[in-house]
């Protein structure tokens, strides 16, 4: 990667500034990652132990917890060794992993969440098609889509950010590397890029959202149809989740990278990336889980058989 950056490492900003409240913010990012980790493993393991849960709902479900516990991982981690330690630096290299790391897990994300609108669309809409629109083949051949566009997405994006020279300083108004703070310090022209992220945001992002209040809106109409109020809600609760995901995912998303160019409070910033860094793997093994019957049966299950088996 060519880089003609004028500086050698990049500083982050930390929590807070006092020592006290650095430590309490630290120590409630950590119970959120370690949160995160623990409800999204328990989603992989159960959803490959039990065969019952062997369908593609599950099975994306599965793949989107496994990306969780990347995409969590990426930021919480640094950033809180980062204000436990007051050690703030990283360098352009590590800076630029980040950037990548952020940029994919966040492009695959709403990949996947589409696909899992698709996946319910078909299911409630056109269920005697079911079997033959989400067979195993396609289920594989849109997760492997999704990585490699991403993949290309992400790379080409974290490049035409680091061919930038940034001059103007080097502390990064964010928790962690991320485009929008980094393009406010570059003293380049910042044009193509800020083009790039807006095609990025109305050819991904507008076409996934699109496409997923298209789907909804058949699912509704669909499920008012039906004459059973159990069947309605049923239908609901595992519709809703999924909204509120992609609402609370796309929104805050959306605001911080599209927003006008202006120097904007770090506290601010730090909140707002929140909503799209963290919230999302700590939320999603939750509101998938906790209305879930399949779920919560397919836990009891592993933990009685684990019980057995350690008694043994």
């Amino acid at each position: 990667m060519t880089n003609s950056t004028l500086v050698t490492e990049f500083l982050l900003e930390v929590f807070a500034e006092t020592w006290e409240l650095r430590l309490l913010l630290s120590v409630l990012f950590l119970l959120v990652y370690l949160g995160s980790l623990l409800g999204n493993l328990i989603i992989i393991i159960v959803t490959t132990v039990d065969q019952a849960l062997n369908t593609p709902m599950y099975y994306f479900l599965r793949n989107l917890s496994i990306l969780d516990m990347c995409y969590v991982s990426v930021t919480i981690p640094n950033a809180c060794v980062n204000s436990l330690t007051g050690h703030r630096n990283i360098s352009v290299l590590g800076c630029a992993a980040q950037v990548f790391l952020v940029f994919f897990c966040a492009c695959v994300e709403i990949l996947f969440l589409t696909v899992m609108a698709q996946d319910r669309y078909v299911a409630i809409c056109k269920p005697l098609l079911y079997p033959v629109i989400m067979n195993h083949q396609f289920c594989v051949q849109m997760t492997l889509a999704s990585l490699f566009s991403c993949l290309v997405i992400a790379s080409i994006h974290t490049i035409e950010t680091f061919q930038l020279s940034f001059c103007h300083s080097n502390v990064v108004s964010q928790i962690f590397c991320d485009i929008p703070p980094l393009l406010r310090l570059s003293c380049s022209n910042t044009f193509n890029n800020k083009l790039l992220i807006l095609l990025t945001a109305i050819g991904l992002s507008g076409s996934c959202f699109t496409f997923i209040v298209i789907s909804y809106i058949h699912i509704l109409s669909t499920v008012l149809k039906v004459p059973v109020k159990g069947e309605r809600g049923k239908a609901f609760s595992t519709c809703v989740p999924h909204i509120i995901v992609v609402s609370m995912f796309l929104s805050s998303g959306a605001y911080v990278y599209l927003r006008l160019p202006v120097t904007s409070q770090v506290v601010q910033e730090i909140a707002l990336s929140v909503f799209y860094t963290v919230f999302p793997p700590f939320l999603n093994p939750i509101i998938y889980s906790l209305r879930n019957k399949q779920i919560k049966e397919a836990v009891k299950k592993v933990t009685l058989r684990a019980f057995f088996l350690r008694r043994k």
